[in-house]
């Protein structure tokens, strides 16, 4: 009978202090400000097709789907989750249910990833230079600049890097039919991507 009192009690204290350590994380996590180099966990219930994994740039933004660049640095994750769901409303019947996680923070006594500027001119919806990690291949750099807009001609974008240029169909990657998803991007690559012509 003692003995099992004593596992009982055991027990207890053991998931007491379990939940008093999760509960201290999770405020510290509440309350912690996002910084470049942070990794985010972004999800909307309502469309998974929009959940990925999003980089702060150095600049302390990040490209999100269907809103494009938003300043993260410097936000808690509450504030940052309440302002991407504020600007994802307007593609939604109902307010959508967002989710923002930290998965990942560098370890200030590590090196810093290496990071290359891209730049995209076009119908993309973060048109512009964006910065991703060295070794990003044209298919996750596609999934991070957040996608095309309506007009966008998927099939006739360019690739320019210096006075070369490649033609790149993004509709081919999608079917697996292309490798040119595989290819990895270099510093001051720039992406053009056209407007879809009338019955294309």
């Amino acid at each position: 009978m003692m003995r099992f009192i004593r596992t009982c009690v055991l027990a207890f204290v053991a998931s007491t202090v379990a939940f008093i350590f999760s509960g201290a994380a999770s405020h510290a996590q509440s309350s912690y400000r996002l910084a470049p180099g942070d990794v985010l966990r972004f999800e909307v219930l309502e469309d998974s097709s929009l959940n990925r994994t999003l980089l702060v740039a150095p600049d302390g933004r990040i490209a999100v789907p269907l809103v494009g660049t938003v300043v993260a640095g410097g936000q808690t994750l509450d504030t940052l989750r309440s302002d991407l769901a504020s600007r994802l409303a307007p593609n939604f019947a109902a307010p959508p249910t967002v989710f923002v996680a930290l998965e990942n923070r560098p370890d200030p006594r590590e090196e810093t990833p290496s990071l290359i500027g891209i730049y995209v001119m076009g119908e993309s919806r973060s048109p512009g230079r964006i910065e991703v990690l060295e070794g990003t291949t044209v298919l996750q750099f596609f999934a991070t600049m957040g996608g095309f807009t309506n007009f966008a001609a998927q099939r006739r974008i360019q690739l320019r890097r210096g006075a070369t240029t490649w033609g790149i169909d993004y509709r081919a990657i999608e079917a697996g039919t292309s490798d040119s998803g595989s290819v990895t991007l270099m510093d001051g690559d720039i992406f053009i991507i056209p407007q879809r012509r009338l019955f294309e």
